[in-house]
């Protein structure tokens, strides 16, 4: 029904041409919806609507806006903005038919909508300084070939707009012509977002450029990129620069046109509440109380629910001298409890899409199992401010502060690590084969394994953890963990088994006995991971040189100890080696460790180039960029920890 407005709006042009300095470029080029549904349609509908309609205020009087409704997941961050060569009457109309077309992503939390004349974006995290992304791509018209003359000059052009945006507010426009032809041009249009600095910008845009230009020699090329958009055609596609003495007979459209937008942002609420409403019944009817809804009444039952007032008492209100740590999605505080019970408490961030969905999922996940190698939930808290997970508090906090700590290392001799080793092993054993549902933690790392006061290895941070039934060989799924501690088949297919953890445990022995840490990617100066390292020195018969001097302190001509630890080391490559169907099992790895049968020989590992984080050699000898790539890029990457690094 809403449609129906848009044709009504576009005849007060045909009535008043004078009103228009050009055209809307309303045309839809690409709509990209978001994969999670969202979270509580009563809260968010509203929101998203009310999003719509304070960006519309905007729009009406400098192009461009943003806006944020809302509180927790269901929170809704709106930005819209039109491209600089569009005049106030034109935007607005560009802007009425982007809002119309948007809503079609529910009943997913978010979505982005290129016009050729405005953007539109929703999500329920804050993007507005985002400027790349896994989505990023190019839209390529081939209706007619252009010879090299056009494609120079198309170059030219490209570049000159990328150049001038950045010193122009984000925004240019080129138009060359092609040597020796007096009636053929390059035109071409960049715009960033508003909500960016020039450094972003720049970065967006050159990106963007880089890739719109592959779409040579068609005449036609977009960009369509987080934070910005680029266009070059043979076409005059671009609008007249506006005239100030048109100001005021646009601004009488302005209005005109703002209350026929308005009433189609209420439609469209209307709309998008009735289809929900109907979508709920249907659901409840087919499975049920939600999962939301089972999981409030388990807390309940089970008296794992914590007043949000506890906890902010048991923390002296989150105070910083409390802070243990913090990662990239919450803080943990250290707390103690009116009976004397010292805990910690992981207070979640919002603000970033996933976190919702995590935190239930890690609720959910760690409330089912029980492991002397497992961190213990003691409860949480899901009706205050803010979402809250109560855990036993760990006195030494997490291993990766012993072992890449020249000093605080001392403290762990071989005996300790191998504990600590024996320990995460026997842990994963139980995740991955005696808990009733398979669990694949997924975020295996020094840094989530938790020492107790005795020294006790402790798995941490669910948050990210799967589970599946046992008649599954994998599960395909978004890329998420970090970076050095994923295994290539997850990293490169998004294919999800249980040896993506033996992956990542075979990185943390490796760890444990050299001191050192795989993940290189904050380190100034670029050199081989760990893994391979580990293996050069395997193949030359030099692993004593990767022991961690620490380890060796007291134990220095102790051949048991020495032996002990190359066989650690054995066990770490078979663990990392890039087949996982050569990789043994957890409980194969603990029967290594525990027994001393003889081990195979370890086949090489995934080879990584850490300069451009791009697997090598293997998987149908092709690479998986971490960043920057359009044909295969990562989901989601993270670099959560309980106790953050």
């Amino acid at each position: 029904m809403e449609k129906a407005f848009i044709p009504f709006i576009l005849s007060l042009i045909l009535l008043f041409p004078d009103l228009s300095y050009g055209a809307p470029r309303a045309q839809q080029v690409k709509l990209i919806c978001e994969t999670e549904l969202e979270h509580n349609t009563t809260a968010f509908v509203p929101n998203f609507v009310g999003v719509m309609e304070k960006i519309s205020d905007k729009m009406r009087t400098q192009g461009w806006g943003t806006s944020v409704l809302g509180s927790g997941p269901d929170e809704n961050f709106g930005l819209a903005q039109c491209y600089g060569d569009l005049s106030l009457l034109d935007c607005v109309l560009c802007y009425a038919e982007a809002r119309t077309v948007l809503p079609q992503c529910f009943p997913f939390n978010g979505g982005r909508i290129y016009l050729d004349g405005c953007f539109m974006r929703a999500e329920n995290y804050t993007f507005f300084d985002e400027y790349l992304g896994p989505g990023d791509t190019r839209v390529c018209g081939n209706s007619t070939r252009k010879d090299p003359s056009f494609q120079q000059t198309a170059r030219r052009a490209v570049m000159q707009a990328v150049s001038t945006a950045v010193n122009n507010n984000g925004s240019s426009r080129s138009q060359l012509s092609v040597p020796g032809r007096q009636n053929e041009s390059a035109y071409v249009l960049a715009d960033c977002w508003n909500t960016l600095n020039d450094s972003a910008c720049r970065a967006c845009l050159q990106n963007a450029s880089a890739s719109m230009l592959g779409c040579l020699p068609w005449s036609e090329g977009r960009a369509l990129y987080t934070g910005c958009f680029m266009r070059y055609s043979d076409t005059n596609f671009l609008n007249p620069i506006p005239s100030n003495d048109s100001s005021s007979r646009v601004s009488v459209a302005v209005i005109v046109v703002a209350a026929v937008s308005s009433v189609i942002v209420l439609i469209v609420g209307v709309v998008i509440a009735l289809y929900f409403l109907k979508q709920r019944r249907i659901e409840k009817k087919r499975k049920g109380p939600n999962d939301a809804e089972k999981l409030v009444k388990i807390l309940h039952d089970s008296s794992l629910n914590f007043k949000y007032s506890t906890l902010e008492k048991a923390t002296g209100c989150f105070d910083e001298a409390n802070k243990l740590g913090q990662g990239g999605f919450g803080t943990v505080y250290k707390g103690v409890l009116p009976d004397g019970r010292e805990i910690a408490v992981k207070r979640l961030f919002f603000n970033n899409k996933h976190r919702a969905a995590d935190f239930y999922n890690e609720v959910n996940i760690i409330s089912s199992v029980e492991h002397k190698n497992l961190v213990r939930l003691l409860g949480c808290s899901c009706s205050g401010p803010e979402s809250l997970l109560v855990y036993e508090y760990m006195h030494n906090q997490s291993l990766d502060q012993f072992i890449f700590d020249p000093n605080k290392g001392k403290a762990l001799n071989w005996e300790r690590r191998f504990e600590i080793i024996i320990g995460t092993a026997e842990g994963l054993v139980y995740l991955h084969e005696n808990s009733r549902n398979r669990i694949i933690h997924r975020d295996i790392k020094a840094s989530n394994i938790l020492l107790d006061s005795r020294l006790r290895a402790k798995i941490a941070d669910f948050g990210l953890a799967r589970s599946f039934q046992e008649d599954k060989s994998h599960i395909s799924t978004a890329i998420a963990g970090t970076l050095g501690y994923m295994a290539p088949e997850y990293l490169a297919h998004g294919q999800l088994s249980e040896k993506a953890d033996v992956y990542s445990f075979g990185v943390v022995l490796l760890e444990i006995v050299s001191g050192r840490q795989n993940n290189r990617s904050k380190a100034t100066e670029y050199t081989d991971s760990l893994v391979n390292i580990a293996w050069m020195h395997f193949q030359q018969g030099t692993v004593n040189e990767l022991f961690d001097p620490n380890l060796m302190l007291h134990n220095y001509h102790n051949i048991n100890v020495k032996n002990e630890v190359l066989r650690v080391v054995h066990i770490g490559l078979l663990c990392t080696q890039e087949a996982s169907s050569l990789r043994p099992s957890m409980s194969k790895a603990l029967q290594m460790l525990v027994k001393k049968e003889e081990l195979p020989a370890p086949t090489n590992p995934p080879f990584v180039d850490e300069k451009t984080m791009e697997l090598n050699d293997g998987w149908d000898n092709q690479s998986f960029p971490l960043r920057g790539s359009e044909s295969a890029s990562v989901a989601s990457v993270s670099h959560s920890s309980f106790y953050p690094r």
